[in-house]
C-alpha cells in the first residue's frame, strides 16, 4: 500500500519520488507540472523499480547535506545492494546544469543480488502506456510531448523483459531526453554524481543556520530549493497532486503551480538561511506577473511558467493514492478571487529593494510597478473574496486577506521610504493605517473575545496568526493573546492546529494543517510560552518521514501524513520555528 515515507530527487528542473524500497514511484517530464510518467503514486502503472529477489529489509539516507538518496536493499540469504538516485545539478561552462534527467546507480555490496529492472512509463494521464524502442544501450521511451530516453550498460534484454539476473558489477540508468551522452554511462553517472553531491554540499554550507535543529532545518532548505523551477523563477507549492487530505476525503488536488502566497513563505524561510539566490529568481517571475497584469486582477496561483489557465480537469484511468480519487490535474484555484494576494506580491519582493547582496536590486522602476498592486490591495481590503483556503462555495471578507492588503500598503511605505520618497512613504502609510483601524474595528469578535476568520462572523480561523507575524500587531497586544487562547480551545488538538472547524464545500476537515501548527508555535513564542512551542515543534519533527519531510496534513488520531507532498508551506515551517526558538551561536560556542 502507498505511502508518504518518500524522499526527493531534484535539480529545479525536474523532480522525482523515491519510496523506502527504491522505486521511483512519481516523476513528471518535462518538468515539475508536465506529464508523470512514472504514476504508481497514485495507482498507475508507470514505475521505475529495482526489486531484491528475497528482499527482507530497506534502509533509506539521503547523503549528508545533499539530494542524493542511498537505499539499501537486504535480502534473506544475506546479499544486497545500493541504490544511489540524483537529478544532476552543478556549474558547468558557467552555467547551471540541470537537464530533465535522473541517474540511479546499483551497486551490488555482499553475495550474488538477484534483480529484476521494472521500467514502465505512462503519458495521456495515465491513459496510454509508451511504445519502447530498443538501442543497443539505452530504450527510447516514445511520447511527443513526454517522451524519454533510458542509456544504460545494464543488459538491456535483461531490463525489457523485465527478468531477474544477477547484479556482480554496478550497473547505471541514465534517464533525460533522447540524446546520445558525451561518455560511457556508467563514467558519466560517476562523473555526474560527485559534481551535484559537491554542488548541494557548497550551496548547503552558506546557508546561516541556527545551532539547535540544524539538520532538520538543512533538509529542509534542500527540499524547498528543489521546489524551485529555476528556468522562470516560479516556486510549486508541491511536487505532487491528488494526495488527498485524509481517506476519502476528495479534498484532492494539484499543486504542481506557482501560488503566490505559498512563494513568499518560500523565499522568506530561505532568505532568512541567507539563501538570497531565490530571491533572485523569485523576482523575475514576480516583475512578469506584475508587467502582465498591470495593476489589475492578480490570479493567486499561476503555472511555473505564468500560465493563466490552470483549468481543472480529472484523470479517470488514475485510480488515486490508495484508490482515493479523484485525481486532478489543473487548479480551479486559478479562477478565484483572493485579495491575500496583493499582500504576498509585495512581501515577496519587498527584500529585493533593502538587500545589497543581491546582483540585480530592485529600485525606483519596479517600486512604480508594484504601487498599481498596491492600489488594488487598497481598493479590495474590504470586499468579499474566498480567502486563503480557497472556499468553492462561499465568500466572506476575510480577515487574513485584509491584513495582507495592509501589509502590501505598509511594506510600500516602507520601501518608499528606502527610495527616498517621502511624499508616497506619507501615502502609503495613510492607506496602511486606514485598512489597520478598519481591520481592528470589523475583525474583533467582542463576543468571542478574538479576531474570528471574517469579518461579522463567528467562526475562528488559524491563519488570523499571522498578524504578528507580519506586524500588523504586537504580539503583547491583549487582543492578540486572547485569541491565541481561543485558538487554543477550539482549534488546536494536541500539539496540531487545524485551520478551522466549520464545514466547508466537503464537510468537516478531518486533519490538522501542519502550516498552521507552526504559526501557532510562532504566535506562542512571541507571546512567551516559549516552552509549550518548543514541545510543540519537537513533536512535529517527530512526526516527518524517516528523511525528514513533511505533507500538507496530519492525521492527529493515527500520527499519519495526508496531503500533498512535500508541502512547502510546512517545510518553511521548520525554519521559521527553528529560527525563532534556537539558542543563538554566541550561546553555544
Amino acid at each position: 500500500m502507498s505511502n508518504l515515507e518518500l524522499g526527493i530527487i531534484g535539480n529545479g528542473t525536474v523532480a522525482g519520488l523515491i519510496d523506502e524500497h527504491g522505486e521511483c514511484t512519481w516523476l513528471c517530464l518535462p518538468r515539475f507540472d508536465g506529464e508523470p510518467v512514472f504514476n504508481s503514486l497514485l495507482g498507475g502503472r508507470g514505475k521505475f523499480a529495482i526489486t531484491l529477489q528475497g528482499h527482507c529489509k530497506s534502509t533509506q539516507r539521503y547523503q549528508r547535506n545533499t539530494a542524493v538518496i542511498e537505499t539499501e536493499l537486504e535480502a534473506e540469504d544475506g546479499s544486497a545492494i545500493r541504490i544511489t538516485d540524483y537529478c544532476p545539478r552543478f556549474m558547468d561552462r558557467g552555467r547551471m546544469f540541470r537537464p530533465a534527467s535522473m541517474v540511479r546507480r546499483i551497486t551490488p555490496l555482499r553475495g550474488m543480488p538477484r534483480i529484476r529492472v521494472e521500467l514502465f512509463a505512462q503519458s495521456q494521464r495515465g491513459d496510454y502506456n509508451m511504445v519502447t524502442r530498443r538501442g543497443v544501450n539505452h530504450i527510447k521511451f516514445l511520447d511527443e510531448n513526454a517522451g524519454f530516453r533510458i542509456t544504460t550498460d545494464a543488459p538491456v534484454s535483461y531490463v525489457m523483459d523485465g527478468r531477474d539476473f544477477v547484479l556482480d558489477r554496478e550497473a547505471s540508468f541514465v534517464l533525460g531526453p533522447d540524446e546520445s551522452l558525451s561518455d560511457r554511462v556508467g563514467v558519466v553517472a560517476l562523473e555526474w554524481l560527485e559534481r551535484t553531491a559537491d554542488q548541494w554540499m557548497s550551496w548547503s554550507r552558506r546557508l546561516a543556520t541556527p545551532p539547535d535543529w540544524q539538520e532538520a532545518v538543512i533538509r529542509a532548505a534542500i527540499t524547498l530549493k528543489l521546489c524551485v523551477y529555476e528556468e522562470t523563477g516560479g516556486i510549486v507549492a508541491a511536487l505532487t497532486t491528488s494526495i488527498p487530505e485524509h481517506e476519502g476525503s476528495q479534498r484532492n488536488w494539484d499543486y504542481r503551480f506557482c501560488w503566490l502566497r505559498d512563494a513568499y513563505f518560500t523565499v522568506t524561510a530561505l532568505n532568512r538561511l541567507s539563501a538570497v539566490g531565490t530571491l533572485e529568481y523569485y523576482l523575475a517571475y514576480l516583475r512578469n506577473t506584475v508587467a502582465h497584469t498591470r495593476g489589475g486582477h492578480i490570479q493567486p496561483v499561476y503555472g511555473i511558467a505564468l500560465e493563466h489557465d490552470l483549468t481543472e480537469s480529472f484523470a479517470g484511468a488514475l485510480p488515486g493514492y490508495r484508490g482515493h480519487g479523484p485525481v486532478r490535474f489543473g487548479n480551479q484555484a486559478a479562477e478565484h478571487i483572493q485579495h491575500d494576494v496583493y499582500g504576498h506580491v509585495i512581501l515577496g519582493a519587498s527584500q529585493a529593494f533593502f538587500d545589497d547582496r543581491l546582483h540585480a536590486k530592485a529600485g525606483a522602476l519596479e517600486f512604480e510597478h508594484f504601487e498599481g498592486v498596491g492600489e488594488r490591495a487598497y481598493a479590495v481590503w474590504n470586499t468579499p473574496d474566498a480567502g486563503i483556503w480557497e472556499f468553492r462555495g462561499k465568500a466572506h471578507i476575510h480577515t487574513s486577506s485584509a491584513i495582507m492588503c495592509w501589509a502590501a500598503c505598509d511594506r510600500l511605505a516602507r520601501i518608499a521610504t528606502q527610495l527616498g520618497k517621502p511624499d508616497r512613504a506619507a501615502y502609503w502609510n495613510a492607506k496602511a493605517d486606514e485598512i489597520r483601524q478598519g481591520v481592528l474595528k470589523l475583525a474583533w469578535n467582542e463576543e468571542r473575545q478574538a479576531f474570528t476568520g471574517a469579518f461579522g462572523e463567528n467562526a475562528l480561523d488559524a491563519s488570523v496568526l499571522l498578524m504578528a507575524e507580519i506586524g500588523f500587531i504586537e504580539a503583547s497586544d491583549e487582543r492578540f493573546i486572547k485569541t491565541v487562547e481561543r485558538i487554543d480551545e477550539e482549534l488546536r488538538d494536541g500539539y496540531h492546529v487545524y485551520r478551522y472547524r466549520v464545514e466547508d464545500d466537503f464537510g468537516l476537515p478531518q486533519t490538522a494543517f501542519t502550516a498552521c501548527t507552526f504559526w501557532h508555535i510562532d504566535a506562542l513564542a512571541r507571546i512567551g510560552r516559549i516552552e509549550e512551542a518548543r514541545a510543540m515543534f519537537e513533536d512535529v519533527l517527530a512526526h516527518r518521514t524517516k528523511l525528514g519531510l513533511l505533507s500538507e496534513d496530519i492525521d492527529t488520531a493515527s500520527g499519519e501524513l495526508w496531503g500533498n507532498f512535500p508541502q512547502t508551506y510546512s517545510m518553511v515551517g521548520i525554519i521559521n520555528a527553528a529560527n525563532r526558538l534556537s539558542r543563538d551561536w554566541d550561546e553555544v560556542v
